[in-house]
C-alpha cells in the first residue's frame, strides 16, 4: 500500500513537470486500483495546497478538462526579467561548432580554433564569454601569447553534464548536429 504522503509527492512531481493538463483519471492511473479512493483524496489535498494564494508562487488549476501547475499571472512580469537576466538563447550553429571545439579540445587558443574552423573565432569567443559558457584560463606561452579558452561550470549545468568525462563521443555529437550553418540550437533544451 502506498503511503498518503507519497501519493501526494507523486502528483506534485508529475503536475509539476507536465506540459499539458492532466485529466484527473489519469493521475489516479498512477496507482492501484485498489488506492483509487485514497489517490483521488490526495489528489484533492494537493489541489488544495496549490490553490491560488497571494503568498504562493504557484498554483493549481482545473483547466481544459484536465489540472496543472502554474505560475501565479501577477507574477510574470518577474519572470520575464529572469529570463531576459539568464539570456535564455539560441546559439549559432557558428557558437555551437566552437564550444564544441573549446569542450573537446581544451585548453586550445584562438587562433588554434581558427585553424580547426577556417574562420576568424573572435565574435563567437566574445559570444561564449558573455554567456560564460567558456572562460580565459590564462595565456600561452608562444608568439603573441594568444588567451587560453576552456569550458566553464555553466558549461556543464547548462549541457546536463556532471564533468567533462560525460561528452559525447565526438562522432556521435557530429551525427546528432551535422554541419547545418544556419541551424539554431537552443541552450534551454539541452540536457533536458
Amino acid at each position: 500500500m502506498t503511503e498518503r504522503a507519497d501519493m501526494e509527492a507523486a502528483f506534485e512531481a508529475v503536475l509539476f513537470v507536465a506540459s499539458e493538463p492532466l485529466k484527473r483519471e489519469k493521475l489516479i492511473e498512477l496507482f492501484d486500483q485498489s488506492e483509487a479512493e485514497e489517490a483521488g483524496a490526495a489528489l484533492d489535498a494537493v489541489l488544495e495546497r496549490y490553490r491560488a494564494q497571494a503568498d504562493r508562487g504557484i498554483s493549481a488549476e482545473e483547466v481544459a478538462g484536465g489540472v496543472r501547475i502554474v505560475t501565479r499571472p501577477e507574477l510574470h512580469g518577474y519572470l520575464r526579467r529572469f529570463y531576459e537576466i539568464t539570456g535564455r538563447s539560441k546559439l549559432s550553429m557558428a557558437a555551437l561548432e566552437t564550444l564544441a571545439i573549446v569542450a573537446y579540445r581544451q585548453p586550445i587558443t584562438g587562433p588554434e580554433i581558427h585553424e580547426l574552423r577556417g574562420v576568424q573565432p573572435s565574435g563567437v569567443l566574445k559570444t561564449l564569454l558573455d554567456k560564460r559558457l567558456i572562460k580565459i584560463s590564462g595565456r600561452r606561452q608562444v608568439v603573441g601569447k594568444p588567451f587560453v579558452y576552456r569550458t566553464t561550470r555553466e558549461f556543464l549545468m547548462h549541457f546536463g553534464l556532471q564533468d567533462l568525462k560525460d561528452l559525447p563521443p565526438l562522432e556521435e555529437f557530429e551525427e546528432t548536429f551535422g554541419s547545418e550553418p544556419d541551424r539554431q540550437l537552443s541552450l534551454d533544451t539541452a540536457g533536458s
